[in-house]
């Protein structure tokens, strides 16, 4: 295990340089949310392995070992923090971590908005938040309050929230829906969403990065639940994607009108996934529907690696021809893709809103 953390430790400081802090030519990334961004700070939790993926064979291709990240090797923010020339963006929570002038990963595979989803195995948004609260009070005592406050205006801040709060209910006994309307529910996800980002605003961030909610219903993992093999998807959890999303957008636009200074890119994610999963051969992917790792219909049982309880697991011999690398998370191959068509605008690229996140980048 010390080899393990030492080894991820020295790979996450050796890919590309250090920042020096008096360097104006960088912009520093910052990162918030679930398994979708989490470089490996559920590797120093007290959590199960089904919050982590800190073994074999997660990160088995670009890596070859297990990074923590959930996936078979980089993820969307890696690939947007190398465009940004930037190394990749550490976690949070990994030992030797020693400065912050480049950013730093605060995101937790299985984190939501509300601090109830997986309570207790997981960093939720708001602690999260409160140790990024930790990080500016460090910028200031190096720099200065006027140097720090530039960097921290200057950054990006990159969110993937949401996804557990409403996968949570489908994969745990929890009758919270039963409790509450699919408007009251999600009003209750983004309201909690948008204090924090107001706490993230008030402590410098000016150029925030979402991505919408991807269709949760037709992941090989939640299309199992109630399809008896048929491989539809769950129709009630993509419903609750999609009204997120449509609340998501709305609220943005009042706190940009509210806020000064405030930017924002949103990615559609959505829609981007939906047509990679019914179209792969138009991404270069040969199996949009079928994870690379797992067992069961679709593979879509979350055994990849045998750690979570069923050992049995099946594994592709090519993850860069799969669209899922496991039941929930994609491939480095399809998180290249989504990266490519967030970093740049074309007119089939999904980005809403007023900025892409290369814009984010270069405005002052």
């Amino acid at each position: 295990m010390f080899f393990l953390v030492f080894l991820i430790a020295f790979v996450s400081r050796n890919h590309g340089t250090k920042i020096n802090h008096r360097s104006s030519k960088h912009v520093a990334l910052f990162i918030f949310g679930d398994s979708f961004l989490d470089a490996g700070n559920n590797n120093y939790i007290n959590t199960t392995a089904l919050d982590q993926a800190n073994f074999w064979p997660y990160g088995e291709t670009y890596f070859n070992f297990p990074t923590g990240r959930f996936s078979d090797g980089r993820l969307i923010s890696d690939f947007i923090a190398e465009y940004a020339n930037l190394p990749l963006v550490p976690p949070y929570l990994q030992p030797g971590i020693n400065q912050y002038y480049g950013g730093v990963n605060f995101a937790s595979g299985g984190a939501g908005a509300l601090v109830e989803t997986f309570e207790g195995s997981v960093i939720p948004f708001k602690t999260q938040a409160r140790n990024f609260k930790k990080v500016t009070a460090w910028l200031r005592h190096k720099l200065g309050s006027s140097e720090a406050k530039l960097l921290l205006s200057k950054a990006v801040y990159m969110f993937s929230i949401g996804t557990n709060d409403y996968l949570s209910p489908f994969l745990t006994d929890s009758l919270v829906l039963n409790s509450y309307s699919h408007s009251e529910y999600v009003g209750m996800v983004v309201g909690n969403f948008t204090s924090i980002i107001k706490e993230i605003y008030k402590r410098g961030a000016r150029k925030f990065v979402f991505m919408t909610l991807p269709p949760l219903g037709c992941l090989p993992g939640t299309k199992i639940i109630q399809s008896k093999g048929n491989g539809k998807c769950l129709q009630e959890l993509s419903d609750l994607a999609n009204l997120h999303n449509r609340v998501l957008s709305v609220v943005l636009l009042q706190l940009e009108k509210r806020l000064k200074d405030f930017k924002f890119a949103l990615y559609d994610f959505n829609t981007d996934l939906t047509q990679m999963i019914n179209h792969p051969l138009k991404y270069g992917l040969k199996e949009g529907k079928i994870a690379c790792c797992g067992s069961g219909p679709l593979r879509g049982v979350y055994s990849c690696g045998g750690k979570r309880g069923e050992k049995h697991f099946e594994l592709c011999d090519k993850p860069n021809e799969y669209l899922f690398w496991d039941s929930y998370h994609l491939t480095e191959s399809a998180y290249k893709i989504l990266a490519d068509r967030m970093w740049g605008y074309t007119n089939n690229s999904y980005n809403i809103g007023p900025y892409t996140i290369k814009d984010l980048f270069q405005l002052p």
